[in-house]
């Protein structure tokens, strides 16, 4: 279990679990507060559902399929007391598995192209980097891990929190994208490190993850994308999500190449029913916001390294 300060209580949230982890914890920690959800509500609504209950000035979004280190958790909080206009942070995320790799789901920090491609300090697509010191500095990012994220009640109370019709996947993106649409900041703190399993809901090659995730990315550019750039961002990604289908399919994988096209049509469901709520506030690009195209950069000229992106000052 987390090492934890006085000042912190320990809450487990179960999303109607079907196994016999909540036994095992009454029975082995029977001092945590375990809140039940009736239904599996997703990673998106679970977590809404469950912090209805809890009370306090921050909350730390932790998976379960995590590992913390030794004080781990001071220099999240010291960063949140310093900087009152600091919204959320997450710790550098290393990969369990290979324990000096980043790991994917945030490694130092997330960021977005201008065409919504999320990618972080020391992942670019599937590229993992060798953790050597490299990203150390604290700096500003566009979004958090949902792996691990801290982040200040009042902010997820004021935006709602996560937009349930996500279930799971870039809903943490999309939630940092409207604290950034806020003027809230989020940023990486690397001296708190936190090594994460990744995939253990879904693994890498699921197809249900394949939707998700096309699906929940076009419905956060929706979200949040600047009115003169929605549309031609949202007609550029639906011909790059075509040629990403093709791929899938040449390569035999066609339940992704079908996971694909189901996302298009429950998107465009969604947005014809209302379900997308526009962002009320939308900030220009930030500068957190890669200009350039990342599909362009990775897969043409051979860029597999954060640092050999440059971003606009």
């Amino acid at each position: 279990m987390p090492t934890l300060g006085p000042a912190t209580e320990l809450v487990v949230a179960d999303n109607a679990s079907t196994d016999d982890s909540v036994a095992w914890m009454r029975t082995h920690h029977p001092d945590v507060r375990i809140i039940q959800n009736s239904t599996n509500l997703g990673f998106a609504d679970g977590y809404n559902e469950a912090l209805k209950s809890v009370d306090a000035q921050y909350y730390l979004l932790l998976n379960s399929d995590v590992e913390v280190t030794s004080g781990w958790l001071e220099p999240l909080v010291t960063a949140m007391d310093s900087d009152p206009k600091l919204a959320a942070c997450q710790p550098k995320l290393l990969w369990e598995k290979k324990r000096d790799q980043f790991e994917y789901s945030g490694a130092c920090g997330g960021f977005i192209d201008h065409l919504g491609y999320p990618f972080c300090r020391g992942r670019v697509f599937g590229q993992l980097e060798q953790d050597q010191g490299q990203y150390d500095q604290p700096c500003d990012i566009f979004w958090a891990s949902g792996a691990c994220m801290m982040v200040r009640s009042s902010v997820y109370k004021e935006l709602g929190g996560f937009d349930p019709v996500f279930f799971a996947h870039m809903e943490e993106i999309d939630f940092c994208w409207r604290m950034r649409n806020s003027g809230h900041n989020i940023r990486c703190i690397p001296h708190s490190v936190v090594y994460h399993v990744g995939g253990a809901t879904l693994p890498k090659n699921n197809s249900r993850k394949t939707f998700l995730n096309f699906c929940n990315n076009l419905s956060m550019l929706w979200k949040n994308l600047p009115d003169d750039r929605l549309f031609p961002v949202i007609a550029l990604r639906l011909i790059l999500d075509g040629i990403a289908g093709i791929k899938f399919a040449t390569e035999g994988h066609f339940k992704d190449c079908i996971a694909i096209v189901k996302a298009h049509f429950v998107f465009y469901n969604r947005v014809m029913a209302g379900k997308l709520k526009r962002s009320s506030k939308i900030l220009p690009t930030h500068h957190t916001m890669y200009s350039k195209s990342l599909v362009w950069q990775h897969y043409v000229r051979g860029v597999d390294k954060f640092s050999e992106l440059k971003f606009r000052n």
